[in-house]
This record gives structure tokens, sequence and C-alpha cells, in this order.
């Protein structure tokens, strides 16, 4: 059975370090243990609970025996999507020797930009971000990395501050590109660009052999769409096969 944990970088960090096996021993402080039963809600609490009190949330998601989980009663927390397990701390162990397959992070959430970043960004560009994308990155918490739900599609998106280091590193492209800035992409090749010379800046898809904007593939008439698709779980990436 599938299930759901939102979490914070210290819980993921003893996460990764068994192997993404296993959940970690609780706190003296934490009687329960809450896995959830689907993505919504865990996207809920990573946004609003995790990224204000550590700047950062994350999606996991893992299956566990079904047979073992028969034993627990679903514990219904508020609307009808608000189901949760109530595992007690003493019997983590054995809950995590049902776990069947590693623990996979879906998502990661980051807590507002900074007016500086930005400024220093923009002064690197020559150009202003727009302010949908300036909007985005300082709301309450944006999609730093993650699948979205519909879609199947993998995005990463950058801070301005990683765009820069991106620019930085992918020199000869960014050059062949003017007026580029490169807001995110699909973790490997295919960078999201914004072309900053038109207003508004539509977003562009460029692969890192790109050498000119003539060789990039259209994905979103401006950054609002694409924040909008993207919250929506429904953005994919266009590679102009058609």
């Amino acid at each position: 059975m599938t299930l759901w944990r939102p979490t914070g970088q210290a819980e993921l960090d003893l996460v990764s370090a068994s192997g993404w096996r296993a959940w970690p021993p609780r706190l003296a402080d934490q009687p329960i243990f809450y896995p959830v039963l689907n993505r919504w809600y865990a996207t809920k609490i990573a946004r609003e609970w995790n990224v204000p009190a550590e700047g950062v949330g994350y999606v996991t998601r893992f299956e566990v025996e079904r047979s073992y989980l028969d034993r627990y009663p679903v514990q219904q927390a508020g609307g009808d999507s608000v189901l949760e397990y109530w595992i007690p701390a003493e019997e983590l162990d054995e809950f995590n020797r049902h776990l069947t397959g590693a623990i996979t992070q879906e998502a990661e959430f980051r807590g507002p930009v900074g007016d500086d970043e930005f400024a220093e960004a923009e002064a690197a560009l020559g150009h202003p971000l727009p302010a949908a994308w300036r909007a985005y990155l300082q709301g309450p918490a944006w999609l730093r990395r993650g699948w979205l739900e519909k879609s199947g599609s993998q995005v990463w998106l950058h801070s301005p501050r990683e765009m820069l280091e991106i620019h930085d590193a992918w020199r000869d492209a960014t050059a062949a590109h003017p007026g580029i800035a490169i807001i995110g992409g699909d973790g490997s090749r295919e960078q999201l660009v914004l072309d900053l010379r038109k207003d508004p800046a539509p977003v562009m898809l460029a692969d890192v052999s790109s050498e000119s904007w003539e060789t990039t593939f259209r994905q979103a008439a401006d950054a609002g769409e694409l924040v909008e698709r993207i919250e929506a779980g429904t953005f994919a990436f266009d590679f102009g096969s058609d």
C-alpha cells in the first residue's frame, strides 16, 4: 500500500543515512509516527508546516505491506482527504520491517527568496525578472523540484542565485542566447529558460547543446502560465518532436 510522509531536512537526512530503507526513531516528545494516505495531504503539510518551520519541506512516498497495516485503523484528522495512520513510536521498528522497497523523495519545497537575491540576479542579467516569477519564488512555499502528479514530469526550478551559478557553468551556451534566464529544467540536459528580450518573456526549452534561440522550443507564453501549470501538476515538457 502506498503511503506518504511530509518531512523536514533533519529527518530526511536520517532516512538517507539508512539507505532510504527506514524511518528514524521518534524523539522523546514524539509518541506517534504519522504517515498519510495521499500526496495532497502530505504536500499541504510540507508547504504549510515544514517550510515555515525549517525553510524547506519534502514529500516522500513509500510502500508498506497492506496485511500489516490492517492492524491500524485509518484516522480522519479533518476533511475527507485528511487521512493518516497513527503508529506508536515503540512500534516504528516493526513498521520499518514491513516497508517494501525504498523510501523515495517526490517533491521539495522552499521558502521565500529574498529581494537581495533577485536584485543580484537582475543586475547580472541586465533585465528584470518577470513579476509572476518573483511572486512565485517569494510566496510562502515554492516547488524546488519534484514529480508532477498529473503529467508525471520531473521539474527542477532554480532560485536566482542558483540560476547565476548555472549561467556561469553554461557560459558558452548562455552567450549564444542573449537575454536568457535559466529558471529550471528536467534535472538533466534540458533547461527551462526565459527569453528576456521579449515582453512578456516566453518560457522556452533549451538543450545544453543548443547553439541559438532557433533551436529552442516554446513551453509557455510566460512565467505566469508556467507557474499555473506546475501548481496544477499538468506541465509537461514539449521537445518539439511533432
